[in-house]
């Protein structure tokens, strides 16, 4: 047992030595669709990209203004939250957000600063809710990069819309598919583990809850009632508690910022903690 920790200890310094950058690179552009895939989907690193958009007119578009008259009559689900943090641990709970159906004008009278609402407001559905809530906006993009999809040899699973407050904060996780996240304006910060720091992630098991706003404006905490416990990571990256978990001590994260224009490459099974700039509008 003793062997197996100290070859698990090791392995995140080899991995590094072996493949892995000490920072996330940037590309001038796309690659082709087999370049990308031997340099970076099959190594399993990721990567921002330049220019992997430019053309695309959402760029220029979508501001405020234009949203409103596009699709602000449309209505959107929307997460809502006391803190900003939504699907993490909160105490001996993983809470999720309270979905809410709103206007998209409403949620930028919030974001611009023309209503006051208690909760931190982020839209962050994940299931393909530009094509499905907001199809409007779809001629201003491309619904998949065609030299990814290529690579992969199919098309998206979901393309996703996300826009919010800057104290919305997505906590440390991981996906089991590959991620492109394309910033249209604003920036994003990640905080990025690679799986071979796994040992060194904690995980614990959850109740899991969600949040409930009440008529006073204070949120609840409601169990899920029936449902089984939620493996989760009660660390935060941000401050970590080295005396709870120790062994983060060993993890080496990489920090990147994503700004307008510019695409990250999320190879699956990476761990990242997101935060955003106030009103960021970024997807897929």
């Amino acid at each position: 047992m003793d062997a197996v920790k100290e070859c698990l200890r090791n392995f995140p310094k080899e991995a590094r030595e072996l493949y892995l950058n000490d920072t996330v690179p940037y590309l001038d552009g796309p690659l082709s669709p087999l370049q990308f895939y031997r340099d970076w989907i099959g190594p399993n690193k990721p990567c921002i990209i330049h220019n992997a958009f430019s053309d695309w007119p959402a760029l220029s578009k979508w501001n405020p203004t234009y949203l409103r008259e596009k699709v602000g009559s449309k209505v959107i689900s929307v997460a809502v939250t006391p803190n900003g943090y939504a699907d993490a641990v909160n105490g001996d709970r993983f809470v999720m957000p309270e979905e809410r159906q709103t206007t998209f004008s409403s949620l930028l009278d919030i974001i611009e600063g023309k209503v006051k609402c208690s909760g931190v407001f982020y839209v962050q559905k994940q299931c393909s809710n530009l094509t499905e809530e907001l199809p409007e906006l779809t001629g201003d993009v491309q619904t998949h990069i065609p030299w990814m999809s290529e690579a992969l040899g199919k098309q998206p699973d979901a393309v996703n819309f996300w826009l919010g407050e800057e104290s919305a904060v997505t906590s440390m996780h991981k996906d089991h598919y590959e991620n492109l996240y394309c910033v249209i304006s604003g920036q994003k910060e990640f905080i990025l583990l690679p799986p071979t720091d796994r040992p060194f992630i904690p995980y614990e098991l959850y109740q899991p809850a969600t949040y409930r706003q009440k008529e006073d404006g204070n949120f609840e905490i409601v169990d899920e009632e029936d449902s089984t416990k939620v493996p989760w990571i009660p660390l935060d990256p941000l401050n970590p508690d080295y005396d709870r978990y120790p062994s983060y001590r060993l993890a080496k994260p990489l920090l990147c910022t994503v700004k307008a224009g510019e695409m990250l490459y999320l190879p699956s099974l990476w761990f990242h903690h997101v935060r955003q700039s106030h009103g960021c509008i970024a997807g897929w």
